[in-house]
């Protein structure tokens, strides 16, 4: 098989595999470290609390997060007939369609692939799993430009892209040039909008306090610089990253103050993409 009925065949099974699904949000960040599977998660939870139905793909092939974040390091993945050809059945749970690469390989040894062997498996990965109906599918990107986020947006051709960062400068630096790739002219995925993560401490004894760690608003004023919707703050606490631990994500906490910022975000969202 040549080069060309290579691309081909791959173009027809992403069809394939995508056509009954509504909306790709990818969920992208400039740097690791900022939080950004954290959120992808929270926000695939909280559009299946509104009643959607979601799949949940972990894209960041060098560092899958999903197996950790939702306690299931060593799943099962079995395979079905989808007419002529064999398809990964994704893990379900709290009521996602959940698939990474975490599942197929040992997570905790590296990956030592190059770009192109990388973005080659993530596709196959993708393409190859029996996502069925879905109202959206939350893509958690790996961080950073490179060769694998190129492959995913021109291959799978996101609804809309929603980028994580801190309030320091470093990490909105990051992921300006994280944003403008996505709105290259070639490119041209649409900007859903910027989640300022670990924006402020509230001590609980303390609710009305907000402390600033991190630095004030530099992801606001970042989405106000490029003219991006500013979706919203999540704050740092001890309970997510409690949550994260116990492979059951805050938003499925009922009293935790963190699920409503999700909620707001969410919902925003939502609305973007009607």
């Amino acid at each position: 098989m040549n080069p060309f009925e290579e691309r081909k065949k791959r173009e027809e099974m992403i069809k394939r595999s995508m056509s009954s699904i509504k909306h790709i949000i990818a969920v992208g960040s400039g740097k690791g470290g900022v939080g950004k599977s954290t959120v992808a998660v929270n926000l695939a939870l909280s559009l299946s609390k509104k009643g959607f139905k979601v799949g949940l793909a972990d894209a960041d092939v060098y560092g899958p997060s999903i197996p950790t974040l939702f306690h299931i390091d060593k799943a099962e993945i079995l395979a079905t007939k989808d007419e002529d050809r064999e398809v990964m059945l994704p893990i379900e749970k709290y009521g996602l369609k959940l698939m990474s690469i975490g599942f197929l390989v040992d997570y905790s040894a590296p990956l030592m692939w190059r770009g192109p062997m990388a973005s080659n498996a993530l596709t196959q990965l993708l393409s190859e799993t029996a996502w069925g109906e879905l109202d959206y599918l939350v893509l958690d990107m790996p961080p950073g430009t490179g060769d694998i986020q190129l492959t995913l947006v021109q291959s799978f051709l996101p609804s809309g892209a929603v980028f994580v960062c801190t309030p320091q400068q470093l990490a909105v630096s990051d992921v300006r040039r994280a944003i403008n790739m996505f709105d290259n002219e070639d490119i041209k995925v649409p900007i859903l909008g910027l989640i300022e993560n670990m924006a402020y401490f509230t001590p609980k004894e303390l609710p009305q306090n907000k402390y600033y760690i991190f630095g004030k608003d530099g992801g606001k004023n970042l989405a106000e610089e490029l003219g991006i919707e500013f979706l919203g703050q999540v704050p740092i606490s001890c309970e997510i990253s409690e949550a994260n631990d116990e492979g059951e994500p805050i938003v499925l906490k009922e009293n935790a103050v963190e699920r409503e910022a999700f909620a707001q975000i969410t919902d925003k969202i939502i609305s973007k993409l009607k």
